[in-house]
């Protein structure tokens, strides 16, 4: 007897299997709650975790909170991105700098960077700032590594003949060094965005005066499980709609990257 093989290039499969495993498991949670298998003070319940989410959006008292999760989360994703990709490049266009400064970005990427948080609240307040600087701290290594190791692996022989055909140093960055590093960067951009949230929303937890981490947190303190669950799917949500959005824009400019397939079916 055969086995049935799925297509996993047919969208319409995929997605009806992604549907059916989602509302699968909204089915068995619904199931363990409704018949007292699982304690919906502890696992919530789906329809009340539903019902929630609806009364924020149509009161509108979730969008403030969500406003100022989201402004962190971009502010800590953009400031880092940029950093990460100009220290990334600096570093890996100077091999005595990076022998340098090596230990030191060792040691400060083995910091669990959450501990900060307290350090941020105190430098820049209960407002944005503490919240975007722990975003920053989180994103900034993650490119960092991806674009100095991307812009290390431009081949010799590619430089080499670049510079043979009289580029200078503003066309190399432009033609080699850039073109190379940015499929990690955006590699690095869809754990970066869900990084972000994480630092956005452990801040507001751990100090703020709106957000949806605060949202959370006020909703944990008087033990509300239903709009704990409902805030962290309002954030997985958005966290997915921004991740496809860099999806999008990474199609868009790496259009002349071939395809895997496409290069065996070339080089053969």
């Amino acid at each position: 007897m055969r086995a049935i093989v799925f297509d996993p290039n047919n969208r319409f499969t995929v997605l009806v299997t992604r549907l059916a495993i989602l509302f699968g498991v909204l089915f068995l949670w619904w199931l363990g709650t409704d018949q007292k298998w699982l304690s919906p003070f502890f696992f919530g319940d789906p329809v009340g975790v539903a019902r929630r989410i609806v009364e924020w959006f149509v009161t509108g008292s979730v969008f403030r909170h969500l406003y100022t999760t989201l402004l962190e989360t971009m502010l800590a994703f953009a400031i880092g991105t940029v950093l990460g990709l100009a220290c990334g490049l600096w570093l890996a266009l100077n091999p005595f700098l990076a022998v340098v400064f090596d230990p030191f970005i060792k040691a400060m990427n083995s910091m669990p960077r959450l501990i900060f948080a307290p350090i941020f609240a105190l430098w820049f307040g209960l407002g944005i700032w503490s919240k975007v600087a722990l975003g920053v701290t989180l994103v900034f290594f993650v490119v960092f590594f991806n674009v100095f190791q991307g812009v290390r692996e431009v081949s010799p022989t590619v430089l080499s003949n670049t510079r043979m055909l009289g580029a200078n140093s503003r066309q190399l960055m432009r033609h080699v060094y850039l073109p190379s590093a940015t499929s990690w960067v955006f590699s690095s951009l869809h754990n970066a965005i869900g990084i972000a949230f994480v630092g956005s929303v452990v801040g507001e937890y751990l100090g703020s005066e709106k957000g949806v981490g605060y949202l959370i947190l006020l909703a944990e303190g008087v033990f509300d499980i239903n709009s704990v669950i409902a805030g962290i799917l309002v954030l997985t949500v958005f966290a997915l709609v921004l991740d496809t959005a860099v999806s999008m824009v990474e199609d868009h400019l790496l259009r002349w990257r071939p395809v895997a397939g496409q290069t065996v079916a070339a080089s053969a």
